[in-house]
C-alpha cells in the first residue's frame, strides 16, 4: 500500500541533493554535479523498487516495467534558485505509485527548466526535436548540450514511448488558485500554449554626455517603446488568462555613460487558444517593424519557439476526477495549466493528463515554494487512485 512518510522522506532526500541552505531551496540545473547525483540516486530508488532503471541518451531516467505500463513522472532538475516541488513532486509520487501498482513505470525527464531549450528532455523523447539537434543547443555559459550530457554515469539507449500505454504528470499549481480558493486538487482541462522569439535591436553606441537626444539612436529607448506599444495593441485581442512576458534583456555596451547602442530580449507570450497565438505574434512582429523603422534600429529575430496548446486525455482526465472525489470529496476542482510542462511534448506520443496540488501564496521558481505536506500526501493519494483506475 501507499506509504506517505516513505514518499515525504524521499522528497526531501531529493531535496537535498543542491540544497540552497535557504528554507527549501534548491540549486539543480540539468547535467550539473547535483542533477546527475541526483539522478543516481534516483535510479537506485527506482531498482529498489523492482523496476529496471533505464537512463537514456539524453539524461531521462526511467523506471520500467517489463509489459506495457502506464507512465508517470515529472523532472528533478531545477531553476537556477529553485524550490523543492517543482518537478520533483511528480517523480516521487510517480515513483511511489510504481512501488505499489505493478502496471506503472516512472519517469524524470532531462533540462525541462530550459538551461538548454523548453522541455528539452521530453521534447527528445516526443519527436519534437532530434538528439542531435538537441546536442547543439547552447546554455548562456557557452556549454552545448552535446558536451554536458557527457557527464551521464551511461547511456542505455533511447526509449520507445509505444510501450506505454499513457502519462500522467502530477505537479504543484505555480499559481495562486487552490491556495486562495481552499481547494487540494486540481485536475488540468488543457495546458497552455506558448510562442517565443528572440529579439535584437542595434542602434548606435555613443557618448552620454554629448549626443543630442534627438539624435540618438538609443537601443534601450526602441525596447522601452515597443514594450508601451505592444500592452496597448493587445488590449482588444488577449482574455483575463492570456500573458505575455519579454525577458533575458541584454543592455550592450551597459554602461552609465554610454548611449546604448544594442539590446537584446525575448518575448513570449501564452494562451490556450492557437489561433489567439497567431493573431498575437502578428501584432509582436508588426509591432517590432514599426518600432524599429521609427526609432532607427536594424531589427533582427530568431528563435521561434511555437508549443501549441494542450487537450488532456478524457480517459485519463476521468480518472483523476474520480480519485479527486473519492480522496478529496468537494475540494477539487478542474482547472487549465498557465505554466508549460513536460505533458506537453508526451502528448504527441501519447495520451496525457496532469493533476495539481496547491502552492503556498502561489510562489513557485523561488526558494520559498512550498505546499503543506497534507495536500502533497492527498496528491499521491488521488494519483494512486487514478493509475489503479487506469490500470485495473
Amino acid at each position: 500500500m501507499i506509504d506517505a512518510d516513505r514518499f515525504l522522506e524521499n522528497l526531501h532526500t531529493l531535496r537535498s541533493f543542491g540544497a540552497s541552505g535557504i528554507g527549501n531551496g534548491v540549486v539543480r540545473p540539468a547535467y550539473s554535479d547535483a542533477d546527475i547525483a541526483a539522478r543516481s540516486w534516483l535510479a537506485d530508488q527506482i531498482a529498489q523498487a523492482g523496476l529496471t532503471p533505464h537512463i537514456d541518451p539524453m539524461g531521462n531516467v526511467f523506471g520500467l516495467r517489463d509489459g506495457p505500463a502506464l507512465l508517470l513522472g515529472s523532472h528533478s532538475d531545477t531553476q537556477p534558485e529553485g524550490g523543492w516541488l517543482d518537478g520533483a513532486l511528480g517523480v516521487i509520487a510517480g515513483l511511489e505509485v510504481a512501488r505499489v501498482n505493478p502496471h506503472v513505470s516512472v519517469v524524470s525527464f532531462q533540462d525541462e527548466e530550459g538551461r538548454f531549450g523548453a522541455l528539452t528532455g521530453s521534447s527528445v523523447f516526443g519527436g519534437a526535436i532530434t538528439q542531435d539537434q538537441a546536442d547543439a543547443l547552447t546554455a548562456k555559459d557557452g556549454t552545448t548540450l552535446g558536451d554536458a550530457r557527457s557527464a551521464l554515469p551511461r547511456n542505455d539507449g533511447p526509449v520507445d514511448p509505444s510501450r506505454f500505454t499513457g502519462y500522467i504528470e502530477m505537479h504543484i499549481e505555480q499559481g495562486p488558485v487552490l491556495d486562495a480558493e481552499g481547494d487540494q486538487i486540481g485536475v488540468v482541462t488543457d495546458i497552455v500554449g506558448s510562442r517565443q522569439i528572440e529579439v535584437t535591436f542595434t542602434g548606435q553606441q555613443n557618448h552620454a554626455g554629448t549626443t543630442p537626444m534627438h539624435l540618438r539612436r538609443d537601443a534601450f529607448q526602441a525596447l522601452s517603446v515597443f514594450n508601451t506599444a505592444l500592452n496597448d495593441r493587445l488590449r482588444n485581442v488577449v482574455t483575463p488568462r492570456t500573458v505575455w512576458t519579454i525577458g533575458h534583456v541584454t543592455l550592450h555596451p551597459n554602461a552609465s555613460s554610454i548611449v546604448p547602442g544594442r539590446v537584446s530580449f525575448s518575448v513570449q507570450w501564452r494562451d490556450a487558444d492557437d489561433d489567439r497565438l497567431t493573431r498575437m505574434e502578428r501584432i509582436v512582429r508588426d509591432t517590432l517593424d514599426e518600432i524599429a523603422g521609427q526609432t532607427g534600429m536594424q531589427l533582427s529575430l530568431h528563435g521561434l519557439r511555437n508549443l501549441r496548446p494542450t487537450a488532456m486525455d478524457a480517459t485519463l482526465r476521468a480518472a483523476l476526477e474520480a480519485g479527486a472525489e473519492a480522496v478529496s470529496p468537494g475540494k477539487w476542482r478542474t482547472m487549465p495549466s498557465g505554466a508549460l510542462h513536460d505533458a506537453t511534448n508526451v502528448a504527441r506520443v501519447l495520451p496525457v493528463a496532469m493533476l495539481f496540488v496547491p502552492s503556498i501564496g502561489g510562489i513557485s521558481h523561488d526558494f520559498a515554494e512550498d505546499t503543506d505536506e497534507a495536500d502533497l500526501v492527498t496528491g499521491l493519494n488521488v494519483l494512486a487512485h487514478a493509475a489503479q483506475r487506469v490500470t485495473g
